[in-house]
C-alpha cells in the first residue's frame, strides 16, 4: 500500500458521500433533518481519518434520526439498498453496535439484515463481548441460513483475532463455544464462507494448535470444499514446518530428494528490482511423494540482524525418481508493513518443512 493510499481511502467518505446519505435518508424518512445532518458533518471532514469519518456519519445519523431505536433501525433498513457503495453500508451495523446493546433481539435481526449489503462482522462483536452465549446461540442459527453473507457472518463475527477489531479474549482462551458454527460450515458451498472458516481456524492455531488439528483430522477431506478449508486453515502451521499439519494435507513424510542448482539471480540487486529463484528437485524415492515447497527470505533488519519470512512456492506430487524444475520471481520493494535494508539476504529452500538448501542475494538501496 502506498503512502497516499490512506488519504485516498478516506475519500470514500467525502462531502459528496455525506450529501448522498442525507438525500437518500430524507427520501425514506421525510422528517429527516438534512441540513442539520450536513451541518454536523461537513465542517469536520478534512481533519478526520477514514474510520473517524465513518463514525462521524453514524453518530450524526443518531442525532438526526428518531430517538426510539426500533424506529431508527426501521429507517436504516429502508436506507440500506439505496447506499451507493458497499463499504459505506458499514454505518448501518455500526449504528446497531453503538446504540442497540439494550435491544438484543431487534439488533440481531438488524445485523442479519444489514450484512448482505456490506458486513456486520465488527458490530456483532460488541454483543459477543456483552453476552457471549446468547449471541453465539443466534449466530449458530445464522450458520444454517440460506444466504451466504449471513453464514459467513456466523464465522467471521466470532473470529478470536479479527483484523481491524478488538480481540475476543474469552474465545482466545477457549474456542470451543464456536465449534458448532465451524462444524456447520466445514463443507460450505460458498468460497466466501469457506475463506472465513479457514481464517477463523487459522486464528485459533495461534493459541490452540492441538484443538484445531484434532478437529480437522476428523473431517472428511474427500469433500473438496472441506479439503480447501483445511489446507488454508493450517497455512501458518505448514509454513512453520509443523509435521502434524503437513501430515493432514498428505505431506507429513520427510522428503527424499536431491536438490540441484538452487540459484538466485541476480546475486546483487537494487530495491524495486525482481529476483528470480530456481531449483531442480530429483526424487530419491521408489514411491511418489507429496511435496510442499516453500522458501524463506531472511530480511535484514535496521539493526543488521535477520528476520525470516516464509513464502509459498509450489505443491506437487513427485513420482519415483522423477525430476522437476521450479522457478519463481519476486519483486523486492518496500511496503507499509516492511521496509527493506541493505545487506546480504539469505534464502532457504524448504520442502515439507525441511531446510534442504540455502542461497543469498545482496540488496542495495
Amino acid at each position: 500500500m502506498s503512502a497516499a493510499a490512506p488519504s485516498a481511502l478516506k475519500e470514500i467518505f467525502d462531502a459528496h458521500r455525506f450529501r448522498h446519505i442525507a438525500t437518500e435518508t430524507a427520501a425514506v424518512y421525510p422528517a429527516f433533518d438534512r441540513k442539520g445532518f450536513l451541518a454536523l458533518t461537513l465542517p469536520k471532514l478534512e481533519e478526520l481519518t477514514l474510520m473517524q469519518r465513518l463514525r462521524l456519519m453514524t453518530e450524526s445519523l443518531h442525532t438526526t434520526l428518531p430517538t426510539d431505536f426500533r424506529k431508527a433501525v426501521s429507517v436504516l433498513r429502508r436506507l440500506a439498498p439505496r447506499i451507493n457503495r458497499s463499504f459505506v453500508t458499514l454505518i448501518l451495523p455500526d449504528y446497531v453496535g453503538l446504540y442497540g446493546l439494550e435491544n438484543f433481539d431487534v439488533s440481531m435481526d438488524a445485523l442479519k439484515f444489514f450484512t448482505p449489503f456490506g458486513s456486520s462482522e465488527f458490530a456483532v462483536r460488541k454483543f459477543l463481548r456483552q453476552d457471549l452465549a446468547r449471541t453465539l446461540t443466534v449466530m449458530e442459527t445464522w450458520s444454517r441460513d440460506e444466504n451466504e453473507a449471513v453464514r459467513r457472518l456466523a464465522s467471521e463475527g466470532c473470529r478470536p483475532r479479527l483484523p481491524w477489531s478488538f480481540h475476543l479474549d474469552a474465545l482466545i482462551a477457549d474456542p470451543s463455544p464456536c465449534a458448532p458454527i465451524l462444524e456447520n460450515l466445514r463443507a460450505d458451498s460458498s468460497r466466501y464462507v469457506r475463506k472465513s472458516v479457514a481464517n477463523h481456524l487459522n486464528d485459533i492455531t495461534k493459541d490452540h494448535r492441538e484443538w484445531v488439528l484434532d478437529r480437522v483430522e476428523s473431517w472428511p477431506q474427500e469433500n473438496p470444499a472441506t479439503a480447501w478449508i483445511v489446507k488454508r486453515a493450517l497455512r501458518t502451521l505448514i509454513k512453520k514446518g509443523d509435521r502434524r499439519a503437513l501430515a493432514v494435507i498428505g505431506a507429513g513424510e520427510k522428503p527424499r530428494l536431491r536438490v540441484d542448482a538452487f540459484k538466485i539471480h541476480p546475486a546483487t540487486l537494487q530495491l524495486g528490482e525482481r529476483v528470480a529463484l530456481a531449483c531442480v528437485l530429483t526424487s530419491k524415492s521408489a514411491k511418489s511423494q507429496r511435496l510442499v515447497v516453500d522458501y524463506v527470505i531472511h530480511y535484514v533488519k535496521k539493526s543488521g540482524s535477520p528476520a525470516g519470512k516464509v513464502f509459498k512456492w509450489k505443491e506437487l506430487t513427485l513420482g519415483p525418481r522423477e525430476s522437476v524444475s521450479l522457478q519463481r520471481h519476486q519483486r523486492i520493494q518496500d511496503f507499509t508493513t516492511r521496509a527493506h535494508h541493505a545487506g546480504r539476504h539469505a534464502v532457504d529452500l524448504l520442502v515439507n518443512g525441511e531446510n534442504l538448501a540455502q542461497s543469498f542475494f545482496d540488496l542495495s538501496r
